[in-house]
């Protein structure tokens, strides 16, 4: 399994996480659309943290730099 999520996706899929988590937890809490959020949050919070993206590999996408273009030649 390699990476496919680049820094700044993961960053922002991080950050959206903690924004669903906190919805789902605090303002819909004991309610369908909490536990939808939670669970969203959670994929969120699981992808970008482990770098790699089940649908981004379904559909061709990779927002990692690869390292040949990360150095200067």
């Amino acid at each position: 399994m390699s990476s496919n999520v680049g820094t700044i996706d993961r960053l922002v899929r991080l950050t959206l996480a903690s924004i669903l988590f906190y919805l789902g937890l605090m303002t819909y809490a004991d309610s369908t659309l909490g536990i939808a959020l939670d669970a969203a949050g959670a994929v969120m919070a699981l992808t970008g943290l482990l770098g790699f993206c089940g649908l981004y590999k379904l559909l061709g996408i990779n927002s990692r730099q690869s390292d040949s273009n990360s150095q200067a030649s």
